[in-house]
């Protein structure tokens, strides 16, 4: 009887490895490069309407994560230059992003704007088996302004703020992030931009004709939320960048510009202009956010000082203060590891209506340094409904307040001369200290599919 068990023992274990074979040979597959690669089946979920596709055993993920932004514009007609309403396609954005053995994550995302394409985010990123540290490499945006940080689907406006001119965006590098509960740690080493077509044709230039280094940047954050759960926040952060000249400048030239809170609008009042001899770039941002229930705030101080080789060295500064309240009932939620808030949770099934309030404020000018950029203030109120979490629909009204030096390295008017001619000539101005500068209003609406 003993033997027969043993038998039958010793044939169920053959047939065990034998299916255990069966079932390795089964996964195996030629790829397209003649090579014997394992099979796994994934798993397709709808999530959010978000399409995902994972393996049961947890080591790979796949989803897509696609945006379109339709944008339309209603500008004053009393504005001293002539502003065309229209319609575009702010953002048109295709990104497809995974995970692999656990740890390894990869990102490929691109915009298609106005027709054209530029790369947005390209990197890998491995995280600790902690969970409590990463270390990404590519192109992705700095640790720098918690408004430039948030992903434009979880903007509280439209268009960022006008402070947002001052944050360095995306680079080429290395980043680090160190998170806990209630602390995060960024640190970085950035250089060139290989996103927008114009600055990669400087870069390449500079190296063929000139031979001249791309430069190098160093950025840190830091950010503490002593109070974060689902009902309230407390966020102080603040950020720091030292930078050195890029091969991406124009001409290497520093220069500052920002449109006013419209693509539709292409004129840039804002603008320094180039500064030439320029040594390095120093900036820093304070932070503070927080919400209660359904209420939150934000707010960031921010200056950039360029330190010139020889000279007289230049300074501008920036800030702005946001404010929204969900009306039906939904919370703003945070995100910790990145320092920013992101999707709220609708109040009701029918998804959730938000108030908002924004005052931001730009100077670029500088009078010892002899630079003119330009200051302006912008007011905007808006609203916005979360129908799903794919679906939003945004309405805002801004009015601007731009001063006389706001005009365009000299292309915009400002104001009228003596003779009651409009005149682009800030110095030519005869309208009292505070009534210069186009000023107007703008109404802009959006229709927004995350899919």
């Amino acid at each position: 009887m003993r033997n027969k068990l043993s038998t039958l023992a010793v044939a169920l274990i053959l047939f065990g490895i034998g299916l255990n074979a069966q079932e390795k040979k089964d996964n195996i597959r030629i790829n397209q490069y003649g090579q014997e690669v394992q099979a796994i089946p994934l798993k397709t979920e709808a999530q959010d309407g978000f399409i995902k596709w994972f393996s049961e055993d947890g080591n790979y993920k796949m989803w897509m994560d696609n945006r379109v932004q339709l944008d339309g514009y209603m500008f004053k007609s009393d504005a001293l230059n002539e502003l065309g309403n229209g319609i575009t396609i702010r953002r048109m954005r295709f990104a497809m992003k995974a995970e692999f053995w656990q740890n390894w994550y990869g990102e490929i995302d691109l915009d298609f704007e106005s027709s054209g394409t530029e790369i947005k985010d390209a990197y890998l990123k491995y995280t600790a088996d902690s969970k409590k540290w990463n270390l990404k490499a590519g192109h992705f945006k700095e640790g720098y302004g918690m408004e430039t940080t948030t992903t434009s689907r979880y903007l509280l406006f439209m268009e960022r703020s006008f402070a947002s001119v001052l944050d360095p965006s995306r680079h080429l590098g290395f980043q680090t992030n160190i998170f806990a509960d209630k602390f995060l740690f960024v640190g970085g080493v950035h250089f060139n931009t290989v996103g927008d077509a114009e600055e990669v044709t400087f870069t390449k230039d500079a190296n063929k004709d000139d031979g001249v280094d791309e430069g190098y940047s160093l950025t840190g954050r830091i950010v503490w939320a002593p109070i974060n759960d689902n009902e309230n926040l407390l966020h102080v952060g603040m950020a720091a960048t030292h930078r050195t000249p890029k091969t991406h400048w124009e001409g290497g030239a520093y220069r500052l510009s920002t449109r006013s809170h419209s693509a539709v609008n292409r004129k840039k009042f804002i603008d320094t202009d180039d500064i030439s001899g320029v040594d390095n770039v120093f900036g820093y941002t304070f932070e503070l956010a927080g919400k209660y229930k359904g209420v939150m705030f934000q707010g960031e101080y921010k200056e950039h000082n360029v330190n010139m080789i020889e000279g007289i060295d230049a300074s501008f500064k920036a800030y702005y203060a946001q404010a929204a309240i969900l009306l039906k009932g939904g919370h703003h939620n945070y995100n910790t590891a990145e320092g920013e808030f992101t999707r709220i949770t609708p109040g009701s099934d029918k998804g959730d209506i938000e108030f908002a309030l924004r005052y931001d404020y730009v100077n670029l000018n500088d009078f010892d340094a002899s630079i003119y950029g330009g200051s302006a203030e912008g007011y905007t109120a808006g609203l916005n409904y979360y129908v799903n979490p794919n679906i939003k629909f945004v309405a805002n009204y801004t009015y601007h307040n731009h001063d006389r030096f706001a005009n365009g390295k000299g292309k915009l008017y400002v104001g009228h001369d003596s003779a009651g001619n409009l005149t682009k000539d800030w110095s030519l101005v005869t309208e009292a200290e505070g009534e210069a500068g186009d000023d107007y209003g703008q109404f802009s609406v959006r229709l927004e599919v995350n899919f």
